[in-house]
């Protein structure tokens, strides 16, 4: 056995780690591309969320923009406040989310 400095260690690790990442994405993007609901391997069962689209306001541009703080429901606003409000809305990708969970009485296989 040779005597390995942690430093040396510690990077194969981290490259070693890097690599599984990589290989993680891929099977993610193939469980991804299965759609959603549950998908049984022989040990491990996945499953696939692929969520809804979600809006984020940027309350800040639109404090900026009208300096007033905006008190009332979005119901009563003019249609200059939501034009600004709009504007002002990112609608950011849908969040998708894999869960992998082992199944009952599977082992790995040697």
């Amino acid at each position: 056995m040779t005597n390995v400095h942690p430093a040396d260690r510690l990077g194969a690790l981290k490259a070693q780690i890097a690599e599984l990442e990589k290989l993680a994405k891929i099977e993610h993007a193939k469980l991804v591309a299965l759609g959603a609901g549950d998908h049984e391997g022989d040990i491990f069962r996945a499953t696939v969320n692929l969520g809804t689209p979600r809006q984020a306001i940027d309350w800040q541009g639109i404090a900026v923009a009208l300096k007033p703080s905006l008190r009332y429901p979005a119901d009563t606003w003019s249609d200059s406040l939501k034009a600004i409000v709009a504007g002002n809305t990112e609608t950011k990708p849908a969040v998708v989310r894999v869960t992998t969970n082992a199944r009952t009485g599977r082992t790995l296989a040697a």
